[in-house]
């Protein structure tokens, strides 16, 4: 494979996202795309928000705002947010794009004339007073099982018992508060999901052993427990319209019930995946754009999805587990199902990396709460590179992660400020008031310094193979294993003794010491961009930059002698007990975790 497709998943246009977001999808999505680009792969990150379904109209009418302005709004801020903690989206969208709209509508006409949507008349919840259906989230009432008087109609929030409407006890509308709400029967659109059990299963059984186990788990979960077909609309009024009137007959020669189906739009979680499909041809149209050109063509964007033209595309996704089964049964079964009507198919994910929680002192992240931090905060307590770092070093790979404001402050003080740190300032200062800032030349390599290549070499290429196969906490320990090995390097060369006697011997350690210093600011920058660019910078070198070679030419020779360096500001700050008993009485600590 020569290209890199890569999407995570969307994040929900309601509300600012916290740190296991970051850690679920869109981080370690955006590590692997920075170190895809390095290897010097074409390379396509993409993402997009969410912006569909019910929370969205609540929310937008708690602000006062229509949907289409809350959500404009929303997205600006959530686009801000990503870029200012360095994720490198190739292109951020929105599931509300006209790209998206078309996507969606096309391949629910397609679906509908292979025979695998059909009708069929759902019982809910209609509010008189309001004059409309109401969605599951737009009735309150008493949970039957613990008497929680504000549960809403799809899980109650103190039990967390799952719940459909008609099971509140005294409801009532969201929207309204009235209690004038009858059953009456809505005709909706359902995907045959069930059609596809056979084909599914043995797709999935065909990923172990190269998925992770909890993906694959996942999925054989929901078939095992027999799939069933799911509605693909709702009574909404923001959304992808059915638009079913263009549609042809399906093969029993049935069109569909245009009147029964008009005014519903599609169900958030049909149209959402598809907008991995809609982003990429809404990043051609901006390109085409930029270059004072109309559309771009559809051949632009579907070079990355369909036919013959993406046989060498590697699709890569990255989610969280409770996005799984939406990734692993609903958009294949979508995928499935239209390239039946397809000369040239729709690609598939060929790669899906699941994570599980990263939560709070072992309780759940909440605004309403004020448990947990948020991007936002986060960014105006420390750079973005010291969540990057944590998040990653502790990735929730193969169980839960939690984030305590101690052992974050104790791991980014060793790893970033004592050992990369340390050891960039170190080097480059001794450089700068030692050989007037240059790269050092005379002398000749030794045993140390050939034990140094040989022993970085391996690291490298252990670090490397890590990178590939997407295992990010042992990534990170390679990648820490590098700088100490650079730090052990220091200690044994001891350029600052060697000095007195042996200049040449100084001037070999020196210039291996900057080359590392180099070497790391290569290596590490698909975690910590913005601290690799600075040691970049000062030591004259390009960034973002190719990765090393693994034959182990010009690893640690990257620098000719004579090149002028200069030691850049601290790059690490250490913090403080200070800061985290300040942070833990703002954002809470253990005593206000969930039991």
């Amino acid at each position: 494979m020569t290209r890199i497709l890569i999407t995570s998943a969307l994040p929900y246009i309601n509300g600012i996202k916290h740190l296991g977001t970051l850690a679920g999808s869109m981080l370690p999505a955006d590590v692997y795309a920075r170190f895809q680009r390095a290897r010097g792969r074409e390379t396509l990150y993409l993402c997009a928000t969410d912006e569909h379904g019910t929370p969205t109209e609540l929310a937008a009418a708690e602000k006062g705002q229509d949907p289409a302005t809350f959500c404009a709004e929303a997205h600006e801020v959530q686009h801000r947010l990503g870029r200012e903690f360095g994720l490198s989206w190739d292109h951020f969208g929105r599931s509300s794009s006209p790209q998206n709209h078309r996507l969606t509508q096309r391949f629910a006409q397609q679906l509908w004339e292979a025979g695998f949507i059909e009708e069929r008349v759902t019982q809910q919840v209609y509010s008189n007073a309001d004059k409309r259906f109401l969605p599951d989230r737009y009735v309150i009432g008493t949970c039957p099982h613990c008497g929680y008087e504000a549960a809403r109609g799809d899980q109650c929030e103190n039990c967390t018992r799952v719940l459909d409407p008609a099971d509140l006890l005294h409801p009532r509308s969201a929207v309204s508060g009235s209690t004038d709400i009858e059953i009456r029967g809505s005709k909706h659109l359902f995907l045959r999901q069930s059609q596809f059990a056979g084909k599914l299963r043995e797709w999935i059984e065909s990923k172990r052993g190269t998925w992770p186990l909890l993906v694959t788990s996942i999925a054989l979960k929901w078939l095992d427990e027999g799939l069933q077909d799911r509605g693909i609309t709702r009574d909404l009024e923001w959304g992808v319209p059915v638009n079913a009137w263009d549609w042809g007959a399906n093969p029993d020669g049935e069109k569909p019930d245009i009147e029964g189906l008009a005014g519903k739009v599609f169900y958030v979680w049909y149209d959402a995946p598809i907008e991995y499909i809609g982003a990429t041809w809404e990043w051609a149209d901006a390109r085409a754009a930029e270059a004072g050109q109309g559309p771009a063509p559809d051949s632009a964007w579907e070079r990355w999805w369909k036919g013959p033209e993406a046989a060498d595309v590697k699709y890569v996704q990255f989610m969280g587990k409770d996005n799984v089964p939406f990734h692993t049964v609903g958009f294949p079964c979508t995928l499935m199902g239209v390239n039946a009507r397809e000369t040239a198919p729709w690609k598939l994910v060929d790669e899906l990396k699941g994570f599980n929680w990263l939560d709070y002192y072992g309780g759940k992240f909440s605004t309403s709460l004020k448990r947990g931090v948020f991007m936002d905060h986060a960014l105006e307590l420390l750079p973005a590179d010291y969540w990057r770092w944590w998040i990653m070093a502790n990735a929730p790979e193969t169980s839960d992660s939690t984030f305590a404001w101690e052992q974050f402050r104790d791991q980014v003080n060793a790893d970033l400020a004592d050992v990369l740190g340390n050891f960039v300032n170190r080097i480059c200062k001794f450089a700068e008031s030692r050989f007037d800032g240059v790269v050092p030349e005379g002398g000749a390599p030794g045993a140390l310094d050939e034990k140094l290549e040989a022993d970085v070499l391996a690291k490298l290429r252990e670090y490397t193979e890590f990178m590939e196969d997407r295992e990010y906490r042992k990534s990170a320990a390679a990648l820490r294993q590098l700088w100490v090995l650079g730090n052990q390097y220091l200690t044994e060369a001891a350029p600052w003794t060697a000095i007195k006697t042996d200049r040449d011997r100084a001037a070999v350690a020196v210039r291996y010491g900057l080359n590392l210093a180099a070497l790391f600011a290569k290596v590490s920058e698909p975690f910590i961009p913005f601290a690799c660019e600075q040691i970049a910078v000062a030591l004259g070198e390009a960034f973002p930059a190719t990765w090393p070679s693994l034959d182990g030419q010009g690893v640690l020779s990257a620098l000719e002698p004579g090149r002028t360096i200069r030691a850049p500001e601290v790059l690490f700050k250490k913090i403080e007990e200070t800061q985290v008993a300040e942070w833990r009485e703002r954002f809470g600590g253990p005593e206000t975790a969930e039991v």
